[in-house]
């Protein structure tokens, strides 16, 4: 067959390609099922657009100030109707989600205030935000507290030693979506929806926030819907729909979002002020077409789940669990095997598909990190690219797939790199 022919040009061989299309036919349900919950997101951002009335006017962009920035405004409203809440910030400004996650997180907190993570420890980059590394401008700094209750061994919550740790000055509780660099399972929405109802329960005026990076879209429901009253993240993950360059995004109740205004730009500014510098139509097509981009990534991450659980390896989630974020865990168990699989994410890269990844100190981490991201926009995870610290147990994490035919290509030539190697 012809499509053979193009695999080989990829140094893909015929026998890693029948594995993959065996695979691909048995996932055909699978796949029907996540075309339903994108149409049905699509409607959703489509009927958010029809109902804020977004014009060509709105795709113009402003400089200086940004006062009276329509589309900057307008699409701010786009993002409150999809996450079915008061109020939002997406701005050019907010620099990538851990920003994001520390202008929700400063601008809700004062000192003498508790932090609780009630799902353990927090995605790397947030311990120094957080103290937990020591960093300056952290909350610690700022004599905001921090508690967490570790996860159960199942990966389910610890609903006792939870109630035990919230007190008096419990402010807010930040619940990480997705499994960051660890193994354990990504929260489907409505166990979320369950802790925050436990957690309100004891205090009712906590403030809920949760870590949505790598969720948006996979399901038909946001944390919004089921009692957040914060969600965050980032634009260059799945709302940016592989368009937007840059950005990030809180969305949540008013009171909530003006903190992170005032914070972000300055008291007695606020929301009022930041130039959208001729990006915006890049923010209002990439959510536009977020929903089948999100859904090309579960193919893709769904499909890598099969064919290296059928090698042999070890991967969260399985083959066959519900699927609650984009990320694809497998813990290959060596620093040869990881750096294989990523090269040959980086090969089949539309950018960069000549270069080597190699491991390398990455700010906000405590260990090397290699990285395969040939991409559009730099470092954009929506896009085909696969990751991981270099440390035991050696998993990576693989995430994206503008395409479905694309994210297939992808995973074939990890596997096949880590075949030619012995490695398998």
């Amino acid at each position: 067959m012809i499509i053979n022919d193009m695999y080989e040009r990829m140094g893909i061989t015929p026998e890693t390609t029948k594995k993959g299309q065996e695979i691909c036919d048995l996932l055909r349900e699978r796949f029907a099922l996540i075309d339903q919950t994108a149409e049905y997101n699509q409607l959703k951002v489509l009927n958010a657009f029809r109902d804020c009335k977004v014009s060509e006017a709105c795709l113009y962009g402003t400089t200086g100030y940004g006062y009276n920035d329509i589309g900057r405004d307008t699409l701010e409203d786009v993002y409150a109707h999809i996450f079915n809440t008061e109020a939002a910030l997406v701005r050019p400004q907010i620099t990538c989600g851990t920003h994001a996650l520390a202008l929700a997180l400063m601008s809700n907190l004062r000192p003498g205030d508790e932090l609780l993570s009630p799902v353990g420890k927090p995605y790397d980059t947030l311990e120094e935000v957080i103290g937990i590394r020591e960093s300056k401008g952290s909350l610690k700094e700022y004599g905001i507290s921090y508690r967490q209750v570790d996860l159960l061994e199942d990966s389910s919550f610890d609903y006792e030693k939870i109630k035990d740790a919230i007190n008096d000055k419990t402010r807010l509780v930040t619940i990480q979506r997705s499994k960051g660099y660890q193994t354990r399972k990504t929260f489907s929405v409505e166990e979320i929806g369950k802790l925050i109802a436990f957690v309100k329960d004891i205090k009712p005026d906590v403030i809920c926030m949760v870590d949505n990076c790598y969720g948006e879209f996979v399901e038909t429901v946001e944390p919004t819907d089921v009692g957040a009253d914060m969600v965050v993240g980032s634009l260059i993950k799945n709302p940016g729909g592989g368009l937007a360059p840059i950005g990030g995004y809180i969305a949540g109740r008013k009171d909530c979002i003006e903190n992170a205004a005032y914070r972000l730009t300055s008291p007695g500014l606020g929301k009022e002020v930041g130039a959208s510098l001729g990006i915006l139509k890049d923010f209002y097509q990439g959510l536009f077409l977020a929903p089948t981009v999100v859904a090309s990534a579960l193919k893709t991450s769904i499909f890598a789940a099969n064919l290296f659980e059928k090698a042999g390896f070890k991967v969260v989630p399985d083959s066959n669990e519900s699927r609650h974020d984009i990320i694809q865990a497998i813990t290959l168990g060596n620093e040869e095997r990881v750096c294989a699989f990523c090269e040959g994410i980086q090969a089949t890269a539309p950018v960069d598909s000549f270069v080597t990844p190699e491991p390398w100190d990455m700010p906000g981490y405590d260990a090397k990190v290699i990285m395969a991201a040939g991409a559009f926009v730099s470092g954009s995870s929506i896009e085909l690219s696969a990751d991981g610290p270099i440390k035991p147990p050696f998993a990576v994490y693989f995430q994206g797939g503008l395409t479905w035919p694309h994210g297939k290509a992808g995973i074939l030539k990890a596997y096949q790199t880590m075949a030619d190697r012995g490695l398998l």
